[in-house]
C-alpha cells in the first residue's frame, strides 16, 4: 500500500484524534490529505474553525492537507467519505472507531460499520 493519497474522516472526538496521531507516518508521506468532517447545517462555522485547527497542525508536521466541510445528507456518512475518497483517488482512509449501543446503531446507523462494509480501500481507524 502506498497510501499516496489519504482522506480523514474527522469528529471532535478523543478517537479522531488518536487516528491523527496514529495516522502521522503516512500523512506526513502522502501527496495529498483531505480531511472531512460531516455535520449538521448549523454547524458548518464551527466545523470550518476545526478543520482549520486540524489542517493547522498537521500541516507543522509538513502534511501537504485541505478540509471538506459537508452537510449531513439523505446519504449514510460512510457512504459519503468512500465517495470522497473514490473521487480524491485515495488508498487510505483513517478515522475514529466508535463503538455504539445495537439499539444506537440500528436507529441511527454506524459510520464504522458502515466503512468496514463499504470501503474498497484500507482503513486505519482508533478506538
Amino acid at each position: 500500500m502506498s497510501a499516496d493519497r489519504i482522506v480523514v474522516g474527522w469528529k471532535d472526538t478523543r478517537e479522531a484524534r488518536l487516528a491523527i496521531r496514529d495516522a502521522l507516518p503516512f500523512l506526513t508521506r502522502a501527496s495529498k490529505v483531505t480531511v472531512a468532517e460531516i455535520c449538521t447545517s448549523d454547524e458548518q462555522d464551527a466545523a470550518t474553525r476545526r478543520l482549520r485547527d486540524v489542517a493547522s497542525y498537521l500541516e507543522r508536521h509538513s502534511v501537504n492537507c485541505q478540509f471538506d466541510v459537508r452537510v449531513h445528507t439523505s446519504e449514510p456518512d460512510a457512504g459519503y467519505l468512500v465517495r470522497l475518497a473514490k473521487s480524491e483517488g485515495a488508498d487510505l482512509i483513517v478515522t475514529g472507531g466508535y463503538g455504539h449501543s445495537r439499539l444506537g446503531e440500528w436507529m441511527f446507523g454506524g459510520m464504522t460499520r458502515g466503512l468496514l462494509q463499504q470501503a474498497p480501500i484500507c482503513l486505519l481507524m482508533s478506538h
